[in-house]
């Protein structure tokens, strides 16, 4: 399983949309381990957005850069309001935490929950939040 974590020039999560971070590091997961595999500058995230279609369009410019690299799950401390598109690709996870380090382990300790959403998922996947070193599915509120 290939995960695309969104973070700054720094390395860091930091509270921007996961198709305006400064760069992906893409990881591996295999025998309870993530690794790095690689380190891609955002080349979107300069795009024009200022209309719907541009939004759109930026979207399926990052899927479809992310699909090429088998990514199944991307990680970002926020996502957009394409975030029910993306999850037609790809199970986001909004972290709270800045440091990958601290991430990565929480992900490893909860990976079957992933594995299992990218097993028995139907149209759309559901996104995961991670808060206090706890990956949890979010849970809509009912409408009132």
């Amino acid at each position: 399983m290939r995960i695309a974590f969104a973070l700054n020039i720094d390395g860091e999560f930091e509270k921007t949309h996961f198709g305006d971070a400064d760069k992906y590091c893409i990881y591996n997961y295999a025998n309870g381990e993530l690794n790095l595999l690689f380190e891609e500058v955002n080349q979107f995230k300069s795009m024009d957005e200022e209309s719907v279609h541009g939004k759109k369009e930026k979207a399926d410019q990052i899927i479809k850069f992310l699909e090429d690299k088998t990514v199944t799950v991307l990680v970002s401390r926020q996502f957009g309001e394409n975030v029910r598109y993306i999850a037609s690709h790809f199970i986001p996870v909004k972290v709270k935490e800045e440091v990958p380090e601290k991430v990565k382990a929480i992900l490893i300790k909860h990976m079957r929950w992933l594995q299992d959403e990218i097993e028995n998922h139907s149209e759309r996947y559901n996104m995961f939040v991670m808060d206090r070193g706890i990956l949890k599915q979010a849970v809509k509120k009912p409408r009132v």
